[in-house]
């Protein structure tokens, strides 16, 4: 007779992972399944965001940080620097120390709150069972009231840039390099494409973005997007518009081997261009190769994600999917918030997620973030808006820290000064725009921001003249006159 779970969570990224300690904390009897391992057998929590991810990325860009700073910005600091250079394989295995103590991190969490960690993969079957292959091979029966689907997401590849050892690597590859190197193309420029381009340029590599689309960053507010461009444009990014990849080959042997690309500009003339390394980074797509049977009873949405309505339920009673495989951005918060609703509902309490307000956040230096509605969204919508902005420019904190550039807009409706929206590029973005993120889960107005006390000197008291501005009460610039 198969071990029967209340909840039993397939993935143990940061949704499933959430999800499971969450439940259990609630009492609920609950197993997490996931079959990444280490180098010696044993299991490595976390996910893609972990392991590959979120936390290896953001170890190597505070890296390269720390190395660029030291190269280019220490000296107008009166500190000198003789002989400085890198050693990336330190950098790597610094990385993959943080992610072990991340990975030992929530194995004592699991222990902690009693969840059953299983070894291996999930197949979701009719009638509530899951089938565990372990990493032997050998298949059992597991049977729960309730499976919550939590597989992640993978890069997604393209035929005109098959992947080739080190040469023309995922983002996963890309974590990866044991030296840097000196001409560097990367295909995308999204959140991906720009922060592990940032890594390698930081570090004196040349590099080339090349993305298809004719609109830098589309997603966020245009104003904010058109800003970041000219800060990664000083930053020697070489970022091309509208360049859309339809061929690579391989040349050279050994250590002198280099892929040359073809792409059509935005005029359709094609061009080439040859790099040492390549990574593309196009997107990712849900995980779902081998999840569940045929007679399950799951669905899939017509680009491939799992179906589930707002609470993040499938089309089975008592099975749940959240994360990666279903709507929504690709965020690992967004996939953390879905884990400890669904464990909330599976409890028997009420609980949600506000899908209007997930943040976005680009960990390149500057960093950009956003929140809410962009300024395009607002203006398609045909609600009456009014727009505060303020530069760091004018900020004395970013302005001794040599971290001026940039800025941050608070967008208010018209009438009722509800904050809609809070972009930014610049220092602190991230924690700049998650303040404006708890002023609108408040329904917080652009007058009450601005008559929040703000310390000085920092950072947030840009976000605190946006908002000033936005009823052209700035003190540190001068206000456009209103209409």
């Amino acid at each position: 007779m198969s071990e029967k779970f209340d909840v039993v969570v397939i993935g143990a990224g940061p949704a499933g992972y959430v999800c499971a300690i969450r439940a259990a904390q609630l009492g609920l009897k609950t197993a997490c399944i996931d079959k990444w391992i280490d180098e010696k057998g044993k299991a490595k929590l976390g996910g893609t965001c972990l392991n590959v991810g979120c936390i290896p990325s953001k170890a190597l860009l505070d890296s390269s940080h720390k190395f660029h700073e030291a190269h280019e910005s220490f000296k107008t600091h009166g500190i000198a620097m003789d002989n400085l250079s890198i050693n990336v394989p330190a950098m790597i295995t610094r990385k993959d120390k943080v992610i072990t103590q991340m990975n030992m991190g929530i194995t004592g969490l699991f222990k902690a709150n009693g969840v059953t960690s299983l070894l291996g993969s999930g197949k979701v079957m009719a009638g509530k069972q899951v089938e565990v292959t372990g990493m032997d091979g050998k298949t059992s029966l597991i049977s729960a009231e309730h499976i919550v689907i939590a597989t992640g997401s993978l890069p997604i590849e393209i035929p005109p840039t098959p992947l080739h050892k080190d040469i023309i690597v995922d983002s996963t590859g890309a974590l990866e390099f044991q030296g840097v190197p000196k001409r560097l193309g990367v295909i995308g420029a999204g959140v991906i494409g720009l922060e592990l381009g940032s890594v390698w340029a930081r570090l004196g590599s040349e590099v080339v973005i090349l993305e298809a689309m004719d609109t830098f960053l589309v997603a966020a507010d245009q104003q904010i997007a058109k800003e970041s461009a000219k800060i990664f444009k000083k930053q020697k990014l070489d970022i091309r518009l509208g360049a859309r990849v339809v061929g690579s080959e391989l040349k050279g042997k050994g250590k002198s081997k280099e892929v040359c690309v073809r792409y059509a500009g935005s005029d359709g003339a094609e061009q080439t261009i040859t790099f040492d390394k390549l990574i593309v980074c196009v997107g990712r797509r849900p995980y779902t190769e081998n999840l569940f049977t045929a007679d399950a009873g799951i669905n899939l949405d017509e680009r491939g994600f799992i179906f589930v309505d707002d609470q993040c339920r499938t089309d089975v009673p008592g099975v749940y999917a959240i994360g990666d495989v279903v709507r929504g951005p690709m965020l690992a918060h967004k996939g953390s918030e879905e884990g400890v609703m669904v464990a909330e509902l599976i409890a028997g309490k009420t609980a949600q997620v506000n899908y209007e307000l997930v943040p976005s956040i680009i960990y390149t230096h500057p960093e950009v973030a956003w929140a809410g509605k962009t300024e395009e969204q607002v203006k398609a919508s045909g609600e009456e808006y009014k727009v505060g902005t303020f530069p760091f420019a004018a900020i004395g904190r970013a302005v001794a820290a040599s971290e001026s550039d940039g800025m941050v807009k608070v967008i208010a409706h018209k009438e009722t000064d509800r904050i809609l929206g809070v972009h930014a590029v610049g220092p602190c973005a991230a924690e700049l725009v998650q303040q404006g993120v708890i002023s609108m889960e408040f329904h917080a107005s652009a007058e009450d921001l601005a008559l929040t006390m703000f310390g000085h000197p920092t950072f947030g008291e840009a976000l605190h003249e946006a908002a000033l501005a936005v009823d052209g009460h700035a003190i540190h610039m001068p206000n456009r006159k209103r209409k």
